[in-house]
């Protein structure tokens, strides 16, 4: 899961970058708004890769996929790309766990099958 995970958040760092410097050209907006609040999304972004497998961290990347949504009331394009990184967040945590639950059972035959029987 971790895998799909960061790549699917990394993909959403470029993304949020990107969002940043069409968001600057608002007149309403401070460029120094616009890079805290981006920045802070950003850093979340490559925080969440280090902590995606411990409890609440599936949770955080829901609420991160909820405000890159949020964000097109201030760049509309983010309303169709935050719903685009939605679904990669569903399908990287969907298919990731998937992932993991078969690795685990294919350790756990190769470990029974190399283990001496015990007759």
């Amino acid at each position: 899961m971790r895998t799909l995970c960061s790549s699917t958040l990394i993909g959403e760092f470029f993304v949020i970058g990107f969002a940043a410097l069409v968001a600057m050209k608002d007149p309403d907006l401070t460029a120094g708004t616009v890079w805290l609040v981006s920045g802070i999304a950003m850093v979340l972004c490559v925080a969440l890769c280090g902590v995606i497998t411990r409890p609440g961290g599936t949770a955080l990347g829901w609420a991160l996929q909820l405000a890159l949504v949020a964000s097109g009331v201030f760049v509309p394009t983010m309303y169709f790309l935050g719903a685009v990184f939605a679904g990669l967040w569903w399908a990287s945590v969907h298919y990731g766990r998937k992932i993991d639950e078969a690795k685990a059972r294919f350790a756990a035959q190769a470990e029974a099958s190399s283990a001496p029987d015990a007759a």
